[in-house]
């Protein structure tokens, strides 16, 4: 169990460091529940990445909602599966989470746009807000269910700064995150966003997008001096959700082609202050 303990850490530690580090905060009868669910998210969230191709991509979610129905029975030989079953398990974490999850991930498969605010919203509550939800009861289930709609709303500020940090390599794949809605009242188009320089609305659709994960960042915050300190490490990532999000806004270069970034030094420094002072 130890080796497979291992390659889940390295799985996590490769493909979404802040929610690793953010997981070396949760006490150590804990970690290991977390580090399943968050290898388990960027294993869904990354098929696009290894699987170019929608219906092969179908297949490897469908793959995953296989492994989950048969929670309990035999290893899969799969070490983030089977660490998965064991989060599962141990924590008795619903099921209909997960699988909402894996179908809210076939929207990642294709180059649909998304249509409205309302969907964006959707899919981020089924992604990253789940997430953090299941983090929360891996970690508290008795203080976890009051602070559901929490969740929520830090789940959606995470999701659509991800997004944003994501703009890049979207563009140059043809998906385009940013709500229908949004664009037409910007002055542009699905289409137009994902081409070229994004057109005249870009600029004015990507800041119509920030302001709308500051929205949900601030009802987050709002609420999050109340979070038990048992319950932080689940709500760790959104110590840096800020700092990104005013980088996206004062970066001398445009967010539609170059990821800001911050250093590492200071994403330690925010965990820290968080984890142990909270909000």
């Amino acid at each position: 169990m130890a080796g497979t303990s291992t390659i889940v850490m390295d799985a996590v530690r490769a493909a979404d460091h802040d929610r690793y580090l953010s997981a070396l905060y949760a006490p150590a009868d804990k970690r290991d529940a977390l580090l399943a669910l968050y290898a388990f998210n960027a294993e869904i969230a990354g098929v696009r990445d290894r699987i170019h191709e929608p219906l092969p991509g179908e297949v490897r979610l469908q793959w995953w909602r296989d492994i989950l129905a048969a929670t309990g029975q035999a290893d899969s030989g799969h070490p983030i599966a089977d660490a998965l079953k064991l989060a599962i398990d141990a924590n008795h974490l619903p099921l209909a989470a997960f699988e909402n999850m894996l179908e809210a991930r076939i929207f990642d498969l294709y180059d649909d746009p998304m249509p409205s605010r309302t969907d964006l919203e959707g899919y981020c509550g089924e992604t990253a807000s789940a997430l953090i939800q299941l983090a929360a009861m891996a970690l508290d289930p008795v203080e976890a269910p009051r602070f559901a709609e929490l969740a929520g709303r830090a789940g959606c500020a995470q999701a659509m700064t991800g997004l944003l940090l994501l703009l890049p390599l979207h563009r140059r794949r043809g998906q385009c995150f940013v709500p229908a809605d949004l664009l037409t009242a910007a002055g542009s188009s699905p289409e137009e966003f994902v081409a070229g320089d994004g057109g005249p609305g870009a600029a004015r659709a990507v800041s119509a997008m920030i302001a709308l994960a500051r929205e949900h960042l601030g009802a987050f915050e709002q609420g999050a001096p109340g979070l038990p300190v048992s319950l932080r490490p689940a709500f760790l990532p959104l110590a840096l959700s800020r700092a990104y999000l005013d980088r996206l806004e004062t970066a001398r270069q445009s967010p539609l082609g170059v990821t800001p970034r911050l250093s590492a030094l200071r994403r330690h420094w925010l965990l820290f202050g968080h984890a142990t002072r909270g909000w």
